[in-house]
């Protein structure tokens, strides 16, 4: 062999060995730098994900979701043996949000979960997307009327189409709200500035969002918490942040930071009771009002029916009760997730005219109340008014025949 063929020969050799150990270094590298996988196989997949490396120290996100039994990919989606971020993020679902209405039905639905049977309460993504939480229907219909796009205040349109062949309410189905369709500039606004908060609308641009939609809107209190005691703040999240101006159909959030709440957060303009700033609102409205109730509803006034006398009763009128006797009662579902009673077989509690149980109250012996708050955890102890000296008709009992007399002066 010639010298200057061996040269090459020998540099060819050189080079290769070089690439190799390179290629050893560099996997090597990559290798090492990585972090060691930490694996979770939960019990209702049984598949193995290493979420948990980087998010170990996120809190559990809420007692009916132990992540030992659920994980993190069955509700968030994204590629479970990843260790790279964004490759594990890449397929996420909702963002940071898997309970925007948009991938609710992939990330909490199932049969066992969040859609199943009416008859076992399990269907909470019906009775949502239906709602007005969801359709935002009333206000559409409000808004088309009073500009002349239609000619009554029947709910045709919501902001996503919606059908419901079981309704009890004659509205079977809503369409898609559709702005290219409108030609009054204060409808347009409206549909551009005013559609962007309910739960089934795409959130606006930011952090402060990110959350605001789907079932998070309401029961995400805090980072990575889910949680069923939700404090009136919660709701003025939305509820009392500002107004609207229907001049110019645009939201003008507050800029003030309310500290008392009778005084600061509610409107002046109205008038309120005691139990009405001292509750917390899911301490009164129900799961239906709230939730829904599976049926397509034309605005808040048709499905919202919780009165005074639900707890109080009227002049001549206890209000209704119920003793409860199965220990398979839905009743214990809903206590299990928020468990501020001790509630028990042989309990009597207060129940609403449709028959929703009222679990967090109970009749004592004295034949008075108590009712838990459901987020503060503190003892309301109250009255029937049958027996008391007020001369109220027992027919009118919404709120405002209460406040002639009840209403706190500000």
């Amino acid at each position: 062999m010639s010298t200057n063929r061996l040269s090459n020969f020998n540099f060819r050799l050189v080079l290769a060995a070089g690439i190799l150990l390179f290629s050893l270094a560099l996997a090597w590298w990559i290798n090492s730098s990585q972090p060691k996988p930490v694996e979770l196989i939960p019990t209702l997949t049984n598949q193995a994900e290493y979420c948990l490396t980087c998010h170990e120290n996120l809190p559990e996100i809420s007692s009916s979701h132990p992540v030992k039994t659920f994980g993190c990919v069955s509700c968030h989606g994204g590629e479970r043996l990843a260790l790279n971020a964004d490759l594990a993020h890449s397929s996420m679902r909702g963002g940071k949000n898997p309970s925007d209405l948009s991938v609710v039905e992939i990330s909490c639905g199932g049969s066992n979960c969040h859609s199943g049977s009416e008859a076992q309460d399990r269907n909470h993504i019906q009775r949502v997307m239906t709602s007005v939480q969801s359709t935002y229907a009333g206000a559409i219909a409000s808004i088309r009327f009073t500009f002349g796009a239609q000619k009554d205040l029947t709910a045709h349109l919501g902001i996503s189409s919606v059908t419901d062949d079981q309704t009890k309410t004659r509205i079977t189905s809503l369409s898609k709200f559709n702005l290219s369709g409108e030609v009054n500039p204060s409808i347009q606004k409206f549909g551009g500035n005013c559609l962007t908060c309910h739960i089934n609308a795409v959130p606006r641009e930011g952090k402060v969002y990110a959350r605001q939609s789907g079932c998070a809107a309401c029961h995400s209190t805090a980072k990575h918490t889910l949680s069923t005691a939700i404090s009136y703040n919660q709701c003025n999240t939305c509820h009392n942040r500002g107004n609207y101006d229907l001049r110019t159909m645009t939201f003008i959030e507050r800029t003030d930071q309310p500290t008392n709440r009778l005084q600061d957060y509610y409107q002046p303009i109205a008038q309120f009771t005691k139990c009405e700033y001292t509750l917390d609102c899911v301490d009164c409205h129900t799961r239906s009002e709230v939730m829904g109730d599976g049926d397509i509803h034309a605005n808040k006034k048709t499905i919202q029916y919780i009165q005074c006398k639900t707890c109080h009763g009227t002049s001549t009128e206890l209000p209704l009760t119920k003793k409860i006797t199965d220990p398979n009662d839905i009743v214990f579902r809903l206590f299990f997730i928020n468990p501020v009673t001790n509630l028990k077989v042989g309990d009597e509690i207060l129940v609403t005219e449709k028959g929703e149980p009222l679990w967090n109250t109970s009749v004592l012996q004295d034949g008075t109340y108590q009712m838990t708050g459901k987020s503060t955890k503190q003892y309301f102890t109250f009255r029937p008014v049958m027996g008391s000296r007020c001369t109220q008709n027992g027919h009118e009992q919404s709120s405002k025949y209460c406040h002639e007399c009840h209403s706190v002066k500000r």
